[in-house]
C-alpha cells in the first residue's frame, strides 16, 4: 500500500551464503568473499556457480523437492488478489489508481496519504466500503501458500496486501509479515490515546456510513494499514533479519516491485538463493552491481550471467497451478480450494439465515459501480 522512508530500514549486511555454515567467521572475511564474487561477476572474470539445474519452472521444482529447500519465503502483492475481484493498483484502465475519479481527489495517491486522510477522511472510508475484508474469497495463490505451510516449507509470507485474505486462507500471524498493515485491527490516530478497535467495530461504522471516531477522545480511528508518510511495522524489519539468513527459496507473486522498502527485499537474499517470479510482467530487474549490494531488485532473467532467477509470466493463479502440477500437488491444491470455498459459502449462508441478518446484509450492499478485476 504505502511505504516508509528508506532511512528507517536497517543497514544491509554484506553476506555470502558460503559463510553461513560457520557462525565463527569474521565479518571482514564475509565481506571479502562478497567483494570477490561481486567483481568476478561484474567484470566477467568467471561464471557464477550453478544454483538451479535449469532456469525454468521445472528447475525450481527440482530444487523445491530436494533436501536443499526447507525454508521458502513469499513476497506477494495485489496481483494475487485480482481474481478474487479486488483491483490491483497500477494496471492501466482497471487498476485502483485509474478508477478513483468519483472521489474528487487532487491525485490518486492522495487517498492513501496520512495528511490528506486527517483533513478529508471521507474518500478513504467510501473506498473501504467497496474493498472491505469479508466480501471476497482467497484465491488459488493464497491457498498455494497455505499448502506450502502444511508441507512444512513456508518460512514466512511478506505481503503488501491489506485485504486479510492470507489470514482467511489459513495463515497465522506468525506466518505473516503484513508489510503495509492490515484491516484486522484499527487504532485512534490521537498520539496520546491510540485506543485499539477490532475489525467488527470498524466494519459496523463503515457500513453505517459513519466516520469512525474514537469513543475515548473523539479523534479519527484508522485501520492499521500503512499510509504514505507512515512507518512500516517494526516486525517488517525485525523478521527480515532472521528470515533472510535462513531462506532457501524466494517466490515473488503479483507485485510490480515499485514500492520501497518492500521491493528491496529481493536483493537481501544470499547470493546462492534461487528467486522465482510469478507475475504478469517481469519486474525487479536492475543493475547487477546494485543488486549484489542489496540496494534494489537486481534480478537477472535473461543475460548470459543469469544463474538463479526464473520468471513465469501470466496469471498468478495459473502460475501456482503450474508449479503445483510439477510438484505433484495440483489435485491436492484444487481440492483445498474447493473445500475452503465451500466452507466460506456455508458460513455466509448460515449468517444470512439468522433473523435480521438478511436485512442488515441488504443495508450493507456495495455501491453500484464498484471496481473489480476478473
Amino acid at each position: 500500500m504505502a511505504a516508509a522512508k528508506e532511512s528507517e530500514e536497517p543497514k544491509t549486511k554484506l553476506e555470502d551464503s558460503e559463510d553461513s555454515d560457520s557462525s565463527e567467521e569474521s565479518g571482514s572475511t564475509s565481506e571479502m568473499d562478497f567483494l570477490r564474487n561481486l567483481f568476478s561477476r561484474t567484470l566477467g572474470l568467471g561464471a557464477p556457480e550453478k544454483v538451479l539445474d535449469e532456469l525454468t519452472l521445472e528447475g525450481v521444482t527440482k530444487f523445491m523437492l530436494s533436501e536443499k529447500c526447507k525454508n521458502v519465503v513469499f513476497m506477494v502483492g495485489a496481483g494475487i488478489s485480482t481474481s478474487a475481484g479486488i483491483p490491483d493498483f497500477r494496471s492501466p484502465g482497471s487498476g485502483l489508481y485509474s478508477n478513483l475519479q468519483k472521489y474528487n481527489l487532487p491525485y490518486p495517491e492522495a487517498i492513501f496519504e496520512i495528511g490528506f486522510f486527517q483533513q478529508n477522511p471521507e474518500p478513504f472510508f467510501a473506498l473501504a466500503r467497496e474493498l472491505y475484508p469479508g466480501q471476497f474469497k482467497p484465491t488459488i495463490c493464497h491457498y498455494f501458500m497455505r499448502l506450502m505451510k502444511e508441507k512444512g516449507l513456508l518460512l514466512r509470507c511478506y505481503t503488501q496486501n491489506i485485504d486479510t485474505l492470507e489470514r482467511v486462507a489459513g495463515l497465522s500471524s506468525d506466518d505473516l509479515v503484513e508489510a503495509h498493515g492490515t484491516f484486522h485491527t484499527s487504532h485512534c490516530i490521537g498520539p496520546l490515546c491510540r485506543a485499539e478497535y477490532p475489525l467488527s467495530w470498524m466494519k459496523e461504522k463503515i457500513f453505517s456510513d459513519l466516520i469512525p471516531k474514537c469513543e475515548k477522545c473523539n479523534r479519527l480511528v484508522k485501520p492499521d494499514i500503512v499510509f504514505f508518510g507512515e512507518s512500516l511495522p517494526s516486525c517488517f524489519f525485525s523478521a527480515l533479519k532472521s528470515d533472510f539468513q535462513k531462506i532457501d527459496l524466494l517466490i515473488i507473486m503479483g507485485t510490480s516491485l515499485q514500492v520501497q522498502p518492500f521491493a528491496s527485499l529481493v536483493g537481501k537474499v544470499p547470493s546462492k538463493t534461487p528467486r522465482l517470479l510469478i507475475n504478469k510482467d517481469k519486474t525487479g530487474e536492475g543493475d547487477s552491481f546494485f543488486g549484489l549490494l542489496g540496494l534494489g531488485g537486481g534480478m537477472d532473467f535473461d543475460s548470459d550471467k543469469a544463474y538463479r532467477d526464473v520468471a513465469w509470466l501470466g496469471n498468478c493463479d495459473d502460475g501456482c497451478l503450474a508449479l503445483a502440477e510439477f510438484l505433484g500437488w495440483k489435485a491436492e491444491l484444487e481440492e483445498l480450494v474447493k473445500k475452503e470455498h465451500a466452507a466460506i459459502d456455508a458460513a455466509t449462508q448460515e449468517k444470512e439465515s439468522v433473523p435480521g441478518q438478511m436485512e442488515k446484509k441488504k443495508s450493507q450492499k456495495k455501491p453500484e459501480g464498484e471496481t473489480s478485476v476478473e
